[in-house]
């Protein structure tokens, strides 16, 4: 197979449709390659807030397990529903939304060998415009998935306060903000500070002609608060995993070098008032 040039990456702005039209193309041109890295460590019905394996059942950050019965969930970039399947699992009622048709498959895929009980409605949308109605769900949650994909992520946000029931709970994880300020590699070299902290470009692949194929958007921890308190949620804790002694996996630039001195994820919780 020929294979074109590879995508020049750089950091520059990147607006809405831009950022959406390049997360729905890599998704579903990536979907196989992340899901057969990953689908060991993410498991099948698994809910892990990301790379350190912070699981939600040791967690408990939607709420106890056992109170999670009955409850209607909406999982925004869900890929392959690994989480709403654990929270089916525990009788609730989940629904997973994803914008890519690829990641969508791959949870038709890990469904065909779940129980019926675990069956997941799935959802093909982008997290700004989430096809519910008001006050349709008790709990939202997102596991490193569509926020840092988003240019603007108020908008998730609001969207997500609309769709929750008063007192609903949301709870999303993000790559750590801190570790935009250090390159991205598991060891030595992902130590030492090569950026500004501050400097809030996205991070964009394009291609020969200067067209996005791949977009991350950066915010502070600041810019996070502001932008959940803005949409009427209420931040309640933010949670930094610590890196587990169990956990001796690389994944990108997370490895147990750099989570023993670095966080690397940041999960917020957040009420809807």
């Amino acid at each position: 197979m020929i294979q074109g040039p590879e995508p020049e990456a750089t950091r520059r702005s990147a607006g809405t449709t831009e950022s959406s039209r390049a997360s729905r193309g890599w998704w579903d041109s990536n979907a196989d390659d992340y899901q057969r890295e990953h689908g060991d460590f993410l498991g099948d019905a698994r809910f892990v807030w990301g790379p350190e394996g912070l699981d939600e059942a040791e967690a408990g950050l939607l709420g106890p397990a056992a109170g999670l019965h009955g409850k209607a969930v909406l999982e925004i970039g869900a890929g392959a529903a690994q989480c709403s399947r654990w929270l089916a699992a525990q009788g609730a009622r989940p629904v997973a939304l994803d914008l890519s048709h690829r990641q969508l498959q791959h949870a038709l895929r890990l469904a065909g060998d779940a129980p019926a009980t675990a069956a997941v409605p799935l959802v093909e949308a982008d997290a700004g415009f989430l096809p519910f109605a008001a006050a349709s769900f008790d709990l939202a949650c997102s596991a490193y998935g569509a926020l840092p994909f988003v240019a603007d992520v108020a908008r998730v946000h609001r969207e997500v306060r609309r769709v929750l029931r008063p007192g609903g709970r949301w709870v999303f994880s993000v790559t750590h903000p801190v570790r935009w300020a250090f390159p991205d590699e598991p060891d030595e070299e992902g130590l030492t500070v090569s950026g500004s902290y501050f400097d809030r470009r996205p991070y964009v692949e394009q291609d020969e002609r200067g067209i996005a194929v791949y977009v991350e958007h950066h915010r502070t921890l600041g810019d996070h608060v502001r932008a959940i308190t803005a949409s009427g949620l209420r931040l309640v804790d933010l949670v930094e995993p610590e890196w587990p002694d169990w956990n001796t996996g690389e994944w990108g630039g997370w490895s147990p070098l750099r989570g023993r001195l670095l966080p690397g994820t940041a999960v917020f919780v957040c009420e809807a008032e």
